[in-house]
This record gives structure tokens, C-alpha cells and sequence, in this order.
């Protein structure tokens, strides 16, 4: 062989190395995310009022250096000032935020569920008025003060007093993780300082119940009072209104028949007295 066709040869051998090695390196980076820091999460489910330990917490790799808000980059950042108690449930693999448990050292009662400028206030609530038990920690209510008027029922009416309330607790319960309902007789709900006064004065002076949002919604809606009058008229609820049927048709009277006739006379003679007789015969 000669040596020109050699070195050719050997060239082209080089070549190849080098274009396999270079993407095999490319598909490794491209496939293989790279690892920034950690982040602790749940290693198993985590009810509320559970306390946070070594063995119920693990950490795992994260893609980047950016962690979601009050996350933790391991446990001694976690534990390092003092126990912690879940105030909301997490699932496996769920990361741990300051947002959803207690500070360090603090117990999981009620004031820590409350957020900053909020105040909690309880109503009284029956099986009715409560939604049938159906209301549950965390839902978003709305609040109707009806007014009952004894001297004169006209006057009663029934308002629209607050929108889009977080409940905090049914009863002495603020776990969101119960699914069962039950009828209560209190409920706490979040409010700012001022709609905490308009509840106090309104339970004072009427009724109040509540009606519970739909998860998720939370627009405002444009609500009037309701009084007496306003049961006058019916009103239909997914239902579409049936057109009136068609009255049956008046059948005109049957005319009466005319018929024509005529008379002639014959003359009987009896005993020797005559006496006359009309035959009438129709035509």
C-alpha cells in the first residue's frame, strides 16, 4: 500500500473518532439535566397538625438554582431553629413551604393560618343556614343577612352582606383534609377589620347564613336586597319556558234546519155537525 493512501486512510479513521465522540457528548448534555441545589419535600403524605421530622421529609436534586418561594434547600435549613407542624396538607414528592406550616417552635392553632391584616371571626350556623354541613375549611362563602320585621312582615328583606370569605374552621375543625360533612354550629371565616365589625353587628340584628362559591370562583357579583315583593315573581331555574298551548278551536254553532211546509183544511161532518180540521204537510 502506498504511503500517500495510508495516511489518507489513517485521516480519515481520525475524523470519525472525533465526529462520534463529539456526539455522543452533545445527546449526553442535552439529555441529562443538570443538577443546581436541593429542595426538601414530603416522603409521604403529610396531614395537618403533623409534626415535621428527619424521617417524614427527604431531599431531592433541582434542576436549577431557583427555588419557589418559601422552599427549603435541606432539612438543617428547615429544623435548624425548631420543630414545625404542617397546617396544610401536602402530598409525596410535595415541596415543603414556609407558607403551609407553622414558624419555628409555634403550635398549629388558628392565628397561624390567619394571613397579615386578617382577622377571624366565628358565626353561628345551623344545619340550614350551614349548607347543610357541606361547607369545609378553605372554601370561599358568601354571607346573607335576612331581617325578619315581626311589627310588619313587609319591611323584611334579605342582603348580600360579604362576597368570596375564606373559611378558616367549622367548628373546632381547620383541617382541609376532611372530606366527610358534617352539620356545624359555628363556623370561623377570614375577614378584614372592618367587615369583622359589619358581622358582629349584623348577628345582632338578623339572621346569617351562607352560601357556598364554586371552587375557584372568585369575581364579584352585582347583588340588590331581596324583600317581600320579590317572592311575587317566579322565576324559572334551568328551565326553559314552555309556550303557551293553543286553545282549541271554537266550532261555530250548527245552523237550524228550515224546512218549508204547508196546510190544507178538511171538513168532518159528525151527526150531522160539520167541523173543520188543518192537515199540515212539509215539503
Amino acid at each position: 500500500m502506498r504511503l500517500g493512501t495510508l495516511l489518507v486512510l489513517l485521516v480519515a479513521i481520525l475524523a470519525g473518532a472525533v465526529a462520534v465522540l463529539s456526539a455522543r457528548s452533545i445527546i449526553a448534555r442535552r439529555t441529562t439535566a443538570p443538577v443546581g441545589t436541593t429542595i426538601v419535600v414530603a416522603a409521604l403524605p403529610l396531614g395537618y397538625g403533623t409534626e415535621i421530622t428527619n424521617d417524614n421529609i427527604v431531599e431531592i436534586p433541582w434542576s436549577t438554582n431557583v427555588l419557589p418561594d418559601g422552599a427549603f434547600k435541606s432539612k438543617a435549613d428547615l429544623l435548624k431553629d425548631g420543630k414545625r407542624i404542617v397546617l396544610s396538607r401536602f402530598e409525596t414528592n410535595e415541596p415543603i413551604l414556609t407558607s403551609r406550616v407553622t414558624g419555628p417552635g409555634q403550635r398549629a392553632s388558628l392565628s397561624t393560618l390567619i394571613d397579615a391584616g386578617m382577622r377571624a371571626v366565628t358565626i353561628r350556623v345551623d344545619d340550614v343556614r350551614g349548607v347543610a354541613g357541606f361547607v369545609m375549611p378553605n372554601d370561599r362563602v358568601d354571607v346573607v343577612l335576612s331581617r325578619l320585621d315581626g311589627n310588619d312582615k313587609s319591611n323584611s328583606y334579605a342582603d348580600v352582606l360579604l362576597q368570596n370569605v375564606k373559611v378558616l374552621a367549622v367548628d373546632q375543625l381547620s383541617n382541609e383534609g376532611q372530606d366527610k360533612p358534617t352539620v356545624a354550629k359555628a363556623v370561623t371565616v377570614e375577614v378584614s377589620t372592618e367587615q369583622a365589625q359589619k358581622l358582629v353587628l349584623a348577628a345582632g340584628v338578623g339572621n346569617l347564613s351562607l352560601v357556598l362559591r364554586q371552587a375557584g370562583g372568585a369575581s364579584a357579583d352585582v347583588a340588590r336586597r331581596v324583600g317581600l315583593v320579590d317572592l311575587n315573581s317566579a322565576e324559572y331555574v334551568n328551565a326553559e319556558k314552555k309556550a303557551p298551548e293553543a286553545a282549541p278551536p271554537v266550532e261555530a254553532p250548527a245552523k237550524p234546519v228550515v224546512t218549508r211546509s204547508s196546510s190544507s183544511s178538511i171538513t168532518v161532518i159528525r151527526k150531522a155537525k160539520p167541523q173543520d180540521y188543518s192537515v199540515y204537510s212539509e215539503e
